[in-house]
């Protein structure tokens, strides 16, 4: 009997203890449940981490769309009378037209470009000479004076007084400026009359084909040495006066110390109005049309931007003037490039 009584409670208590099978399951349940809470606590941390992060992107996105909405005007002014005729030219260098309905343009490939560089043509010579020869006289004598007078102001008293002084051309008007020296060049003009005191003989500035290109490109430089001047002086006046100081103690000349130092620091300044100056004279004809009227005495001063204008408002070939602007244009560019790259090529050798 107590045998059977231990039976019955050894019976009981293998049936009251849960099996290995059970005990694992529930196990793996518990570790489930945890691995469960713990991948929705990284997942609820993740989505806290990517609201910021596409707040973020959003007001990025917004702020981006608010400065394109400012840019807008800028940007249909740029497209409009920028974007719009450079692409027109280019489909007009392509083509025949007289300049009166679009409907009567016709395709021409590359006849226009190849009329300009045909033998005989008057485009490479002499008016791109003359364009050259232009532009590299207007650089050169502008650059050196606006050098030299900037750097006798920044030791004058007055500096106001004559940075105004040599900036008047500048906000004089072409037709003015043209019809003047026009005027002292005559015969009978102050130019000659001071030649005359001195015991020269008269010369015949605009009259001549030799002398008429150099006498437009002093009066271009003339008119252009207000805004060069006004560049250079604030460039001198940014270098520091230590350097000076320091070459004075080291017994340095002036002229060493205008080589050495005051050009080598002027020369971001010295860069712009080099590459300004430079697009200005390969562009300009204004001035030559009020001193010569069509580039005469022949074609001595007759440059790319007169020969564009004649041929599209004088002649009717619009195809033809196209090509040679997008001629000027290319021009431009690599003689543009040319200058920033030796001017930082000089710089990384000094």
């Amino acid at each position: 009997m107590a045998t059977t009584v231990g039976s019955a409670d050894g019976d009981g208590g293998e049936a009251g203890r849960p099996s290995s099978a059970e005990g694992r399951g529930r196990a793996d349940a518990g570790r489930g449940a945890r691995g469960a809470r713990a991948a929705g606590g990284r997942a609820r941390r993740a989505a806290s981490r990517a609201r910021p992060t596409a707040r973020r992107t959003r007001h990025r996105y917004r702020q981006t769309a608010v400065a394109y909405l400012f840019l807008a005007p800028s940007l249909a002014f740029f497209a409009v009378f920028l974007l719009l005729p450079l692409l027109f030219a280019v489909l007009l260098s392509l083509s025949r037209w007289a300049g009166f309905d679009l409907a009567d343009i016709r395709p021409a490939g590359m006849d226009n470009f190849a009329a300009l560089f045909a033998r005989g043509s008057s485009f490479l010579t002499p008016v791109l000479t003359n364009t050259l020869l232009y532009a590299l006289g207007t650089v050169a004598l502008a650059l050196t004076g606006a050098v030299l007078v900037a750097h006798c102001i920044t030791r004058l008293r007055f500096q106001g007084f004559w940075r105004t002084l040599y900036f008047l051309p500048i906000v004089t008007t072409v037709v003015a400026v043209g019809n003047v020296w026009k005027y002292m060049y005559e015969p009978g003009g102050l130019v000659n009359g001071v030649l005359n005191a001195l015991g020269l003989r008269s010369v015949a500035f605009l009259q001549d084909p030799v002398t008429a290109l150099p006498s437009v490109v002093v009066v271009q430089a003339w008119a252009s040495l207000g805004s060069a001047i006004l560049i250079l002086t604030a460039g001198l006046k940014a270098i520091p006066h230590s350097y000076y100081e320091a070459a004075e103690l080291d017994g340095a000349g002036p002229r060493t110390v205008f080589t050495r130092i005051t050009l080598p620091l002027l020369r971001p300044s010295l860069l712009f109005v080099c590459v300004t100056q430079f697009i200005t004279g390969l562009q300009s004809f204004a001035l030559i049309i009020v001193m010569t009227g069509e580039g005469g005495p022949g074609d001595a001063t007759n440059v790319a931007a007169l020969e564009m204008y004649q041929r599209a408002f004088k002649y009717g070939d619009w195809g033809s003037a196209s090509a040679a602007a997008l001629v000027l244009f290319v021009l431009i560019l690599v003689i543009t490039l040319a200058q920033l790259w030796l001017f930082r090529r000089k710089g990384a050798d000094g």
